[in-house]
């Protein structure tokens, strides 16, 4: 029972906004076959084909296909070279072929290659046009047809000398109709009741329009719409009398196979820009298969060049229109389709009452919608590499057509894409490691041609004396001139420069093993010449990259090689063993940097303080740091006087610190997180004094100057260790 009654609410707004589709997609169809020179109904067969079989065999959910104004000119000039309108339908029916045999093959992986930009370029251009182009129609000056979508119009016109022409021959009727169409589908939510909300605002816009104009036909002739101005279908007596039948005798023609490639290529790039286009602006943001859909579009051209259409790609008008009524699954292109078959044969004399003027506020409104102030801003904020390929592919399709402009953005695109490529193919880091700076070049996972001339002056540029890191851990593919370079630098110029360079992570096919000729861990003359002071700053940088998340490369394997026969540590740190206070995660450190003592509470006992001992008289550490941390079990357990086994003499080590607290003369237990910190800062403390006090040797330590005695709290929330 839910099931159905899904299905209905979804009927309710499939079946209206394919009928808002259907009427702006037939003036379009019967304009697109005009243009092309082609028979008058072969754009309404294609529109039919394009809605029933391609909507039934597609996976879009709101794409509409038919006829393309972007192919009018392929179309004329085909039709025209082989002389035969029967001729070129044979070319149509390969064209699907191909189409068919490019979608069976994946050839759709190219959809995944086109710019994001220059999709959304597309989308806001084609909503620049429809507004333009619509404008000359809401006057009621109806000279061009309504699928003429270039700049450069058949008549001498162009798309803004249009706009001044329109003013001057504009029909009174027409541009009221308009106003108040517009109006409508402005405020339609918030002027209409709750239950006439389900009727598409389009829908009644079309019957608001048949309606004023009989009105004013009655009462008001001065704005009465005349035929010239409204929808005009020819009659048709049968279905039959559509059908235009293909001669294949020409199918030995080599012309006729070099226009059916060329048809291929461009209905299936259109197709998959606006299938790609129709995707961004779907509110479900339902994905499609773009092989799929060549098949769908391979199969629609062989059924209209059998039958007498012309060819069919995705559509983004109608494609546009149909999102905006409402639809939901592509039932509503296929309805459509079925729509425009009845038209044409039983109902084009009540179309026919449609005013143009209508049709064009559908139409303008619909561009406003793809060409939003706020998607330039957008875009704009994205930077110039995005913003600079998406205005000129606006601006190009604009003033040539569509398939010209998305070329020339797709232009634009690469040479930012090649710029790009050029200026940052890698990553390329400096590291301060202790008191040497290391520099970290970073190879992407892909490293083509493009990216040779920028990684050879890389390397060439780098200074002297220098450490390099070439790390190709995440490089699935190399181009084999980048890696002739690599060699280069690698066996003639480092050496030349005196440059000590780790080559890490190259595939074994390369030819290229592991280089490690310097050790990104402590060494013992490292160890030396820093001081106390100088190991507190490297813990608080290392800090500061954990909480920002800029951790440091650390290339385990090799330094796990490095200390195998020696260490030399710069510091201790006594913390707790609560799993979130690891020292050489939060302070960003390695293998060999530190000695680190856990145990719970961060206590102090004669093994831990002879440890201390050991790694600062013996081993060569400048600092000891007691970290206590935010929220500790430990010290909450001696707050509460917890009683538990063994851990009982541990928490009876912490008890000195609770003593030592004045502040709190309320709530002095393990609840009260401000009282639980507070033992926390005293207890790190008391470990000091502890430190100096129970151990000759540290203490002697620390009044020469040889090392330092800190204590820090470890946030755990932040991350974020004070040092106190």
């Amino acid at each position: 029972m839910r099931m159905v009654k899904k299905e209905l609410s979804i009927l309710k707004r499939d079946i209206p906004a394919s009928i808002v589709v259907f009427l702006v997609a037939l003036p379009l169809c019967l304009g697109v076959a005009l243009a092309s020179g082609a028979p008058l109904l072969s754009g309404v067969i294609s529109g039919i084909i394009g809605g029933i079989v391609v909507g039934f065999l597609s996976e879009s959910q709101v794409s509409v296909s038919g006829p393309a104004a972007g192919l009018t000119s392929v179309v004329l000039a085909s039709i025209t070279q082989l002389g035969s309108f029967e001729l070129f339908l044979v070319a149509v029916v390969l064209a699907g072929l191909f189409q068919l045999v490019a979608g069976m093959l994946k050839g759709g992986f190219i959809a995944n290659y086109i710019p994001s930009n220059v999709i959304k370029g597309l989308l806001a251009s084609i909503g620049i046009i429809l507004i333009l182009k619509q404008i000359p129609h809401a006057f009621g000056y109806d000279k061009d047809h309504e699928d003429d979508f270039t700049f450069l119009q058949s008549d001498g016109e162009n798309t803004f000398s249009e706009l001044l022409t329109g003013l001057n021959f504009f029909t009174p009727g027409a541009i009221v109709i308009s106003v108040i169409s517009l109006l409508v589908l402005i405020f339609w939510d918030k002027i209409t009741p709750g239950k006439l909300k389900q009727i598409p605002s389009s829908l009644f816009v079309v019957i608001l329009g048949i309606a004023l104009n009989f009105l004013f036909g009655a009462f008001i002739p001065y704005l009465n719409i005349e035929q010239d101005h409204l929808v005009n279908i020819p009659r048709f007596e049968s279905v039959s009398a559509l059908i235009t039948w293909p001669d294949f005798q020409g199918i030995v023609n080599p012309q006729v196979w070099f226009i059916a490639f060329t048809l291929m290529a461009i209905a299936s790039l259109e197709t998959l820009l606006n299938l790609e286009a129709v995707e961004n602006i779907d509110p479900h943001r339902r994905m499609a298969s773009p092989n799929r859909e060549l098949v769908a579009q391979g199969v629609g051209n062989i059924c209209s060049g059998l039958i007498g259409g012309i060819p069919i790609t995705s559509v983004i008008v109608r494609s546009s229109v149909n999102i905006n009524a409402g639809a939901r699954t592509k039932r509503s292109a296929i309805l459509h389709g079925v729509f425009l078959l009845v038209s044409v044969v039983l109902i084009s004399s009540i179309l026919n009452y449609i005013p143009l003027a209508s049709l064009a506020s559908i139409l303008i409104l619909t561009g406003y919608k793809l060409a939003k102030v706020k998607l330039f801003k957008d875009m704009y904020k994205s930077g110039w590499n995005h913003f600079i390929p998406f205005i000129i592919t606006v601006i190009s399709i604009v003033f040539t057509d569509l398939m010209i402009g998305v070329l020339v953005g797709l232009a634009v695109s690469i040479f930012f894409i090649l710029k790009s490529n050029f200026q940052n193919p890698f990553v390329l880091q400096k590291e301060t490691l202790h008191l040497d700076e290391i520099l970290r070049i970073e190879l992407p996972k892909q490293v083509s041609f493009l990216n040779r001339a920028s990684i050879k002056e890389t390397l060439n540029d780098l200074p002297a004396n220098s450490r390099v890191i070439i790390d190709a851990s995440f490089s699935d593919y190399i181009d084999k001139d980048v890696l002739e370079i690599i060699q280069i630098f690698k066996n003639k110029i480092s050496k030349d420069k005196k440059i000590k360079v780790n080559l890490i992570g190259l595939k074994r096919e390369y030819d290229m093993p592991d280089q490690i000729q310097f050790s990104n861990v402590l060494d013992k003359e490292t160890q030396v010449k820093l001081t106390p002071d100088q190991v507190i700053e490297i813990l608080k940088k290392g800090n500061d990259r954990f909480i920002s998340g800029n951790n440091t490369k650390k290339y385990m394997k090799q330094q796990v090689n490095a200390t195998s026969t020696e260490q030399h540590p710069i510091a201790v740190i006594l913390s707790c063993i609560d799993s979130r206070t690891t020292a050489e995660l939060v302070f960003d450190l390695g293998l060999g940097d530190i000695f680190s003592i856990r145990i719970a509470g961060n206590i102090l006992n004669e093994d831990i303080l002879g440890s201390m001992e050991f790694a600062t008289s013996f081993v060569g550490a400048k600092l000891i740091v007691v970290l206590g941390h935010t929220k500790c079990s430990a010290i909450a357990g001696a707050c509460d006087d917890l009683k538990a086994g063994n851990l009982t003499t541990l928490i009876n080590k912490i008890k000195p610190a609770i003593n030592e607290e004045k502040t709190f003369t309320l709530n002095r237990n393990g609840s009260n997180p401000d009282f639980v910190n507070k033992v926390t800062e005293l207890n790190v403390q008391l470990t000091l004094e502890r430190i100096r006090n129970e151990s000759p040797i540290i203490s002697d330590l620390e009044k020469s100057g040889a090392i330092k005695i800190v204590g820090g709290i470890y946030n755990i929330k932040s991350g974020e260790v004070t040092f106190i």
